[in-house]
């Protein structure tokens, strides 16, 4: 049994009544992956925008795996002291990470989310030392197109983030940086400059099913008309 944790912020959490890029990649290696896998997780919900609480389970498709650690808000500051006890219970063996937005905009620059990168690469392995990561670089958002500044720390923030999975990779844990979606368009692949649409989800699904599948050997190319 492989066990994938998605991780991330309101990108991956997702709202009520969306179907989430969590299930386009688990109907991806559901009928991909040919071996037993489940998303785990210790949260299971959906954003409720109406009360704003992560308290929904009206999914479009309630019917697969939800388990995750993300949350809205939250970014790699909110997850390190978080991460080591979630891939410990979850048993989580590989990782697919999708952070940094929250942390650039509202907490961290660019050196202080790498080094946040760092200790939550530390405490992920100290929970489980053969965990497996594929990290989805920043997604430029409405907010950098109209801000240059934003822009340039999302642009140096990725540039940190290739340089910091470079520096720490290593056999037995593989750190693996995922290629942002080549045809991602913020005024079509989302429905408000930063949340995914359909067409969103189905991108960030293949950008993380791509990388792992050219790496790692795990599941196929990615055929969004599938899933």
């Amino acid at each position: 049994m492989l066990r994938f944790m998605p991780v991330g912020d309101s990108m991956t959490i997702g709202s009520a009544g969306e179907h989430t890029w969590r299930y386009r990649m688990w109907r991806h290696l559901r009928d991909t992956y040919g071996g037993p896998f489940a998303l785990v997780g210790p949260r299971e919900t959906l954003h409720d925008q109406a009360t704003d609480a992560p308290t929904s389970y009206e999914y479009a498709d309630p019917d697969f795996p939800r388990g995750h650690l993300a949350g809205w808000g939250e970014g790699w500051h909110h997850m390190v002291p978080l991460i080591g006890e979630a891939v410990r219970s979850c048993r989580a063996d590989v990782l697919m990470v999708s952070l940094g937005l929250i942390d650039l905009g509202f907490y961290t620059n660019a050196e202080q989310t790498a080094d946040n990168v760092r200790r939550f690469v530390a405490e992920a392995r100290a929970a489980r030392p053969r965990v497996r990561m594929v990290v989805l670089p920043v997604i430029p958002n409405i907010r950098a197109a109209s801000e240059p500044s934003f822009a340039a720390q999302v642009d140096l923030f990725n540039v940190l983030l290739a340089k910091t999975l470079a520096d720490l990779d290593e056999p037995r844990s593989p750190l693996l940086l995922a290629s942002p979606p080549p045809s991602y368009d913020i005024h079509h692949d989302t429905y408000d400059g930063t949340h995914p649409n359909a067409t969103g989800e189905h991108k960030i699904a293949e950008a993380f099913a791509g990388a792992m599948w050219e790496a790692w050997g795990v599941g196929q190319p990615y055929a969004a008309g599938s899933h």
